[in-house]
């Protein structure tokens, strides 16, 4: 691993596989920015828990899926370090010293956390942890000095509030974080195919990374699109339909995006046209993708390899940076 890099942090919940959502709004910026930095990627088992907590026996396979998915869009284990968060206590540990100048009101500030509730359905009766994850979440960046965090729009309070706590602790205990960065990418929230919030694997409402050519296209023809439109010489409406946003995040064919675009609104194109041209887009997108997956497949052992070898590295990251904040801090060390 390069020395001297600037430092980037982000990962993902080992929670299934991930989609085109996870593609544009983190995925590809992981792939961008690892020739120039050191990038570490972390499976955030600890974070599934705050709403999965009932499913550790799911995690490994969940981790095997999602790395394979990191693999497979061209993720660098050679460039990058993948660990796996709970295997590094210091993580923790960081979390337990953040937590005790992180004021409740502020926790629950956060947008993610109000929505996470809404949809688990539980009311005031959700857990410690559910209310800690986001000063979890500053300490994953914190933990390895990170100075950028590729992340979607709906998680930039999460960095907002990693960038308060850091600066409370430099405050208190003399410089030592720097405040990180969000990296946002030109589409960060992907509409589901249903039309309603975001591409999300609780609600099913996804394309997968893994999806079969057929998948794709069944998922794609079952798209919500203008409810209005019964017949294809009625003009339809273009902007926040959803089958042409991935048109325009997955088309790379310009003119024919809009060429569609142009007949779809004043009535002369279907549906189907629309969506098929939309279903061959995203397979020759997902092609290369599929061929890669299918390589690693075949091979789970050099993936298990891929995520030991990491978090061994990190951990001994970690370590270094625990003692150096224990020694900033003044805490007793006999």
């Amino acid at each position: 691993m390069a020395k001297g890099k600037p430092i980037l942090v982000t990962g993902d919940r080992p929670t299934g596989r991930l989609h085109l959502g996870h593609l544009v709004g983190s995925l590809n910026n992981r792939i961008k920015f690892q020739d120039d930095y050191d990038c570490y990627f972390l499976v955030a088992d600890l974070h599934m828990l705050t709403t999965h907590y009932d499913k550790v026996g799911e995690v490994e396979q969940n981790t095997l899926e999602m790395v394979m998915d990191w693999l497979s869009v061209g993720m660098d284990p050679e460039k990058s370090t993948f660990y796996v968060q709970s295997q590094i206590p210091y993580i923790t540990e960081l979390y337990a010293v953040l937590a005790m100048f992180c004021g409740v009101p502020r926790a629950e500030r956060i947008p993610t956390l109000k929505e996470k509730i809404q949809d688990m359905g539980v009311g005031d009766n959700y857990s410690v942890g559910l209310l800690g994850y986001p000063v979890l979440m500053a300490a994953d960046i914190l933990m390895f000095k990170a100075e950028k965090v590729p992340v979607g729009d709906d998680q930039l309070s999460h960095v907002e509030l990693t960038r308060e706590l850091a600066r409370r602790f430099n405050h208190l205990y003399g410089e030592f974080f720097t405040e990180p960065d969000p990296v946002i990418s030109e589409t960060s929230r992907l509409v589901g195919t249903d039309g309603n919030r975001k591409m999300s694997k609780s609600l099913e409402n996804c394309i997968y990374l893994s999806d079969s050519v057929k998948d794709v296209e069944g998922r794609v023809r079952s798209m919500y699109t203008d409810p209005k439109r019964i017949r294809a010489d009625i003009p339809g409406t273009v902007e926040g339909n959803p089958v042409f946003i991935y048109h325009d995040a997955f088309n790379t064919d310009i003119e024919e995006v809009d060429d569609l675009k142009e007949r779809y609104s004043t009535g002369n194109v279907g549906d189907v046209e629309v969506k098929k041209k939309l279903a061959r887009a995203i397979n020759e997108l997902l092609e290369p993708i599929r061929e890669r997956r299918s390589f690693y497949e075949e091979r789970l052992d050099d993936v298990r390899d891929i995520l030991r070898e990491g978090t061994k590295r990190a951990k001994e990251t970690a370590a270094e940076n625990m003692d150096a904040i224990i020694t900033k801090m003044g805490l007793y060390k006999p």
